[in-house]
């Protein structure tokens, strides 16, 4: 919920949809104007839905690396992957370079403790990761991740210094 939400304003305050056809982002790469059954949540998540029965998609990724939501396995981007679907049968597959922020599972939004918040690390070379957070009645801001010498990641800039505990954690991809 904390992506979607962050992701949500932002779009909000500048025109932008929230479900984005993969030109949107990826304007300069041809292919991308021309599929039409993948979308981009925000602007770090591709989703690509199963429209057929089988656990296995064929998906289009633009430039850059991307990682599975679910598995944690990275593909090389500008071309097309057999992707199997995972536990939830949707390919959902994350640009790597992002720090998407989550919360523990709750009964509704307004049980999310939005003072303890994850930040999930999406990184196939280890360098630094950029995502957006808000909190309610608050507006977005850019948190930054930096690896330290101990191969951690530590939150470079805290826009929310002192409002949230971060607890940070890795997805596989490196």
């Amino acid at each position: 919920m904390p992506y979607v939400y962050a992701q949500a304003k932002d779009s909000s305050a500048n025109g932008y949809p929230l479900l984005r056809t993969l030109f949107f982002e990826f304007p300069d790469d041809p292919t991308s104007w021309l599929i039409e059954d993948q979308y981009m949540l925000g602007s770090d998540l591709l989703v690509a839905p199963l429209f057929v029965e089988g656990d296995l998609r064929s998906v289009y990724l633009p430039p850059g690396r991307w990682i599975d939501y679910q598995t944690g396995q990275s593909y090389e981007g500008r071309g097309w992957q057999n992707i199997p679907a995972g536990k939830v049968p949707i390919v959902l597959l994350v640009r790597s370079g992002s720090v998407l922020p989550l919360a523990d599972v709750a009964q509704s939004t307004d049980d999310i403790k939005w003072d303890e918040l994850e930040l999930r690390v999406f990184s196939t070379d280890g360098g630094q990761v950029v995502g957006r957070v808000a909190l309610p009645e608050g507006n977005v801001h850019e948190i930054k991740l930096a690896r330290d010498p101990s191969g951690s990641y530590r939150v470079a800039n805290d826009p929310l210094a002192g409002d949230v505990r971060w607890r940070i954690t890795q997805a596989a991809g490196e």
